[in-house]
């Protein structure tokens, strides 16, 4: 009993002094954040892009973030970036940019986005450099939109072409006796094949290799534009590994030049005119972004980004469209008299049907009232897809994937597993014969089997009804191009599933023609958490996800594509395979 009382008033007391070590940090961190100067950029100014960041859709605020670094507590979102880039461009201070390409945390749609606003900012005549010592070929595909390209001399820029691989755990399953019982509609379905198949179907690798190549084909055609090879030389460059050493992109002409970082420095400030010891005013865009940047709490036309996976429920994560949550957001601009249109800016593979389904009401009553228009990120994808096609217009990337029309119930039989491998058994008493409908300690009877395949197939039905009314399609030609096909943008605007090619600026642009509004003030959604409360909410959370990062390293991507297929088993899905890995 002492020892017990020890160590809890040991506990107790170290508890105490934590808490009161914590209320003094998060005092001094205020009054840090109260006493911040505000920012000035200053003459000879050069804007550092670095697309190995990954622009969220929407700023993230990071109060601590200016206490461990010289950033200001602001990440800018992908549309901050794009915006901010442009602004640049005619202002004075900004001389140019340094594209730092050492790799690329975006997708494609957005890295389409970001290599657009580069070209357009090239318009002002000013300098872009774009350096990296090792160059991905996402990376790549930005980097041919500088003025100059330069490789560090034992570097290497990947070349080498697209590949896309799917990880499957039939075997795995089967090990386990684990028998995940599969109901589905849309023979190009494919977000149940990791748990069904050892490899891609036919119809998957059909529509896999379609959308790759076009993928594939808008890289090349950038690459051609910007370096002057043709797109069939550029294909065998790939095809034949051409590029292996700095000294073959040079040689190939993929790059200006292989250079240190000091060279590239003194080259830039050569393009300054600065002499000797003079420092380069380097600007990141975190930093011009809190000294020139937008204002987004007030205005005529909502801009609501919807990020991550679609479920049920009301959630804060940036990441996860919450269908409760955005009915409210919705509704609320909806209702607001002085938002005369609404742009709803998706980037989601889908989830759950049904929350899909609340959303696109709540849109449909919104269109009613004032114009709706929907821009499309890297994904927009079968219930990202449903969310988006009752809008007034429809805005996609030609790299963004979207369609997947179909939809999918997984429920597990761990029948075996529980009994063969743990020894757990399992009995009950039910008061009618299918009480129990769902329990994954037994297999699902033939009449379960039909009633979960009748309820897919509706949910089927109502998905397809949806594009129908909304894109004003024939019902024949949308199940022609529905069956759980993935398109990509330039694709899905052929087939009549897309409006228009473009990005988060012209479906704002589309929408102020729509509402004829002389002026275009934007009203960003979901509203700012407040950052100290979001803090303590999620740091548990981030800890755990920070550790298992670090132990995981590389394959920490397979963790998250086991979590996905959990989550795959609530309800019925309208998603996209969750473990897509394109190189």
């Amino acid at each position: 009993m002492r020892s017990f009382l020890k160590f809890f008033f040991a506990s107790f007391v170290a508890l105490i002094v934590f808490s009161i070590i914590g209320f003094f940090f998060m005092l001094m961190m205020i009054g840090r954040l109260a006493t911040a100067e505000k920012v000035v950029i200053g003459a000879n100014g050069v804007l550092v892009v670095d697309i190995s960041q990954s622009f969220n859709e929407q700023r993230i605020n990071d109060p601590f973030r200016s206490y461990y670094s010289d950033e200001p507590g602001q990440v800018p979102g992908l549309y901050d970036a794009v915006r901010l880039i442009k602004k640049a461009a005619n202002d004075d201070n900004i001389k140019g940019i340094y594209l730092k390409t050492d790799g690329n945390g975006n997708g494609y749609a957005s890295s389409e986005e970001l290599y657009k606003a580069v070209i357009e900012f090239r318009k002002s005549k000013k300098f872009v450099y774009a350096y990296a010592e090792v160059m991905p070929q996402s990376a790549y595909g930005i980097a041919v939109a500088a003025d100059k390209v330069y490789l560090n001399p034992k570097g290497a820029v990947d070349f080498s072409g697209y590949s896309l691989t799917m990880l499957y755990l039939k075997g795995t399953l089967e090990k386990l006796e684990i028998q995940p019982q599969i109901f589905y509609n849309g023979k190009f379905k494919s977000a149940t094949e990791p748990l069904r198949e050892t490899k891609m179907t036919e119809a998957n690798r059909i529509q896999t290799t379609a959308f790759l190549n076009e993928l594939y084909g808008n890289f090349l055609q950038k690459v051609s534009r910007a370096r002057g090879i043709d797109t069939a030389t550029l294909h065998q460059y790939a095809n034949e590994g051409s590029i292996q050493f700095p000294e073959d992109a040079l040689r190939y002409k993929l790059v200006d030049g292989l250079k240190y970082d000091d060279e590239v420095m003194d080259e830039i400030k050569r393009s300054l005119n600065l002499k000797g010891e003079e420092k380069v005013n380097f600007v990141s865009l975190g930093r011009y972004d809190k000294a020139e940047g937008f204002s987004d709490a007030s205005g005529n036309i909502a801009l609501i980004y919807a990020q991550g996976d679609i479920v049920g429920g009301s959630s804060e994560n940036e990441t996860t469209i919450a269908s409760e949550t955005y009915i409210k957001i919705i509704r609320e601009a909806r209702q607001d008299k002085d938002i005369k249109a609404i742009v709803f800016r998706v980037n989601s593979p889908g989830g759950s049907a049904l929350a899909s389904e609340g959303i696109w009401r709540e849109l449909s009553l919104a269109r009613r009232s004032k114009p709706v228009i929907v821009s499309m990120g890297d994904y927009a994808a079968s219930g990202g897809y449903y969310i988006s096609c009752m809008a007034d217009s429809i805005y996609a990337e030609p790299t963004t994937l979207t369609g997947s029309i179909g939809v999918f119930a997984v429920l597990p039989n761990m029948q075996g597993f529980f009994n063969n491998k743990l020894g757990v058994t399992f009995d009950n008493v039910k008061t009618a014969q299918y009480a129990d409908l769902g329990g994954t300690h037994r297999p699902l009877t033939e009449k379960e089997k039909v009633i979960i395949q009748r309820s897919v197939d509706s949910i089927y039905v109502t998905f397809k009804d949806r594009v129908v009314a909304g894109r004003k399609l024939s019902a024949e030609v949308v199940d022609s191009i529905s069956q759980g096909r993935v398109w990509t943008g330039l694709q899905a605007q052929k087939l009549g599933l897309v409006d228009r090619l473009g990005g988060i600026s012209d479906a704002l642009a589309c929408a102020a023609r729509m509402a004829n509004l002389p002026e275009t003030n934007v009203v960003a959604y979901p509203k700012p958490v407040n950052p100290y409360e979001k803090l303590l909410r999620n740091l548990g959370g981030e800890i755990r996800t920070s550790m298992v990062k670090e132990e995981l390293g590389e394959q920490y991507h397979f963790y998250q594509v086991l979590k996905g297929l959990k989550r795959i088993t609530g309800g019925v899905q309208a998603k996209l395979p969750c473990d897509f890995i394109i190189q």
